[in-house]
C-alpha cells in the first residue's frame, strides 16, 4: 500500500492533466480515452523510470550557484559542482550550515521539479522518499519494484539528484577570495545558503504578518489595550532574484517568488549622552554651572540689598531658592530614568543617601523610611551655600548658620518631591 503523501501526490497530478486535456467538446468515448491516457501516463510502470531519467536534470544543492549569477551553473568546464553541506549542530553561537533546520534546495531543469517534489514528499514516519531510498527502507523496495525495470537502475536515477560530481568544479561568474593557508592560497567560491536565506525570510514574515499580529497591531491602530506586544523590524531590504523566472533560480527561489529579505547591517548610529548616572556625587556631576549660575547671581543681587526688612525682597529671595529646587528635582528625574542602564553597583561611590534617592532598585525604601531623606535635605543645604560662592565668586556674600537654616526650611519644603 502506497503511503498517503505519494497516493495524493499521483491524485494531483491526474486532475491537473484532465484539468488540462478534458474538453467540453469531448464526447463519452473520448472523455473515457483521455482518463485511460492519464491512468497510463501516471501509473508507477510507465511514470517510475522516466521520472528516474529526469531525475539527473536537477540537483539538490544547500548553497546553489545561481545565486550568484544566473547562468553560472554551467561553463566550458562542465556543471559547476552541487554543493550540500552537511555540517553537524553545535551550540558554538554561529548562525551557520547545521545550526538551522533549513530546507535543501535544488536547481536545474525547471520541467523535472515535478521529480524534485516527489522526492521530498514526506512520508507518514516525517522522512523524505528520497531518503528511504537512499537508505533501501522497505517503502522503497516496495514502490520502486516493477516488472521491467530494475529496482537498482530506478534508485541510481533517483539518488543522482541528491550526489554531487567526483571533482569540485567552480565558475568565473562566482566570486572567488583567495584565502591564506601556510605558504600557500585556498581559493574559496562564495556561495548563498538559499535554505537559510528563505528560512529567515519566513520568520520575518510571521513576525510581521501572522494573523496574531495583525490583531495585535490592529488593537494599537484603534488605541485599545493589550496584554500582549508585538515586534516591529526596521531597515529592512527586499532583494529579487531570477528576475520574471525566478525558477531559473532555484526550487526554494521560486517558491518565494524571488523575493528574499536582507536585515540591516549598518553600524549603529551612537548617539553621544547627554546624561549619565553619577559616580560619587549627584550635584557636581549631574550639574553644570549654567544650569544655575543666572539664579545665583540673581539671588546675589538680593543679599547685597537690606532685605531682610523688605518682605517683598524676602519673597523674591525664596522664589529663587524654590526655582532651584525645581531644577534639582527635573534633573532627579533625568537620573532616575537612567540610573536602571547605567548604575554600576561595583564602581559607584554614592552615599547611600544619594543612592536611595537616585536609584530604581531602592524606591521601597525610598518611600517608606525617612532618615537618608533627613541626611540628603542637609546635602542640598550645603550644595546650596558652596554653589552660590562657586557661582558668584570672589564677590559672594559671606553666609551664616541663619542663612544656612534658613536654606534648609525652604528645602524641607520639597521633601515630598524629593522622595
Amino acid at each position: 500500500m502506497l503511503d498517503p503523501a505519494i497516493t495524493s501526490f499521483f491524485a494531483e497530478r491526474k486532475e491537473a492533466w484532465l484539468k488540462k486535456n478534458l474538453k467540453a467538446s469531448m464526447d463519452e468515448a473520448q472523455t473515457r480515452e483521455a482518463q485511460q491516457q492519464c491512468e497510463a501516463a501516471f501509473s508507477l510502470s510507465i511514470w517510475l523510470p522516466k521520472a528516474a531519467k529526469r531525475a539527473g536534470q536537477i540537483s539538490m544543492a544547500t548553497h546553489p550557484c545561481t545565486f550568484s549569477h544566473p547562468s553560472a551553473r554551467k561553463n566550458k568546464n562542465g556543471y559547476v559542482s552541487s554543493v550540500i553541506a552537511k555540517a553537524e549542530r553545535a551550540t558554538d553561537g554561529f548562525l551557520r550550515s547545521g545550526n538551522v533546520v533549513v530546507d535543501t534546495d535544488a536547481l536545474g531543469n525547471a520541467a523535472a521539479l515535478d521529480v524534485y517534489k516527489f522526492l521530498t514528499l514526506e512520508m507518514t514516519d516525517g522522512q523524505q522518499l528520497l531518503t528511504h531510498i537512499q537508505h533501501d527502507s522497505e517503502l522503497a523496495t516496495q514502490l520502486l519494484t516493477l516488472k521491467d525495470v530494475t529496482y537498482l537502475e530506478l534508485k541510481a536515477g533517483f539518488v543522482a539528484m541528491a550526489e554531487s560530481g567526483s571533482e569540485n568544479v567552480t565558475s568565473s561568474k562566482i566570486k572567488q577570495v583567495y584565502f591564506p593557508v601556510d605558504d600557500d592560497y585556498h581559493q574559496l567560491s562564495i556561495l548563498t545558503n538559499s535554505g537559510m536565506l528563505y528560512q529567515l525570510r519566513k520568520r520575518i514574515d510571521t513576525l510581521r504578518f501572522s494573523d496574531e499580529v495583525k490583531v495585535l497591531r490592529d488593537l494599537k491602530k484603534k488605541n485599545e489595550y493589550s496584554a500582549q506586544g508585538f515586534a516591529e523590524i526596521y531597515g529592512l531590504t527586499t532583494i529579487g532574484y531570477g528576475g520574471t523566472k525566478p525558477q531559473n533560480i532555484s526550487v526554494l527561489n521560486n517558491q518565494n517568488g524571488g523575493k528574499a529579505h536582507l536585515l540591516s547591517s549598518l553600524p549603529p548610529q551612537i548617539e553621544k549622552r547627554t546624561l549619565h548616572f553619577p559616580r560619587s556625587n549627584f550635584f557636581s556631576e549631574s550639574f553644570r554651572p549654567y544650569e544655575y549660575k543666572d539664579v545665583f547671581q540673581a539671588l546675589h543681587r538680593i543679599f547685597k540689598i537690606d532685605y531682610k526688612n523688605n518682605k517683598q525682597l524676602r519673597n523674591s529671595r525664596d522664589a529663587r531658592i524654590h526655582e532651584v529646587m525645581d531644577k534639582v528635582i527635573a534633573k532627579m528625574w533625568a537620573i532616575r530614568s537612567i540610573s536602571e542602564l547605567q548604575y554600576n553597583s561595583e564602581s559607584s561611590q554614592l552615599s547611600r543617601a544619594q543612592k536611595i534617592w537616585l536609584h530604581h532598585d531602592f524606591t521601597e525604601q525610598r518611600e517608606n523610611t525617612d532618615e537618608w531623606l533627613d541626611t540628603l535635605l542637609n546635602e542640598i543645604s550645603s550644595w546650596f551655600a558652596s554653589t552660590y560662592k562657586t557661582a558668584v565668586g570672589k564677590q559672594a556674600m559671606i553666609l551664616g548658620e541663619e542663612e544656612r537654616l534658613h536654606f534648609l526650611k525652604m528645602i524641607t519644603q520639597h521633601k515630598e518631591a524629593l522622595r
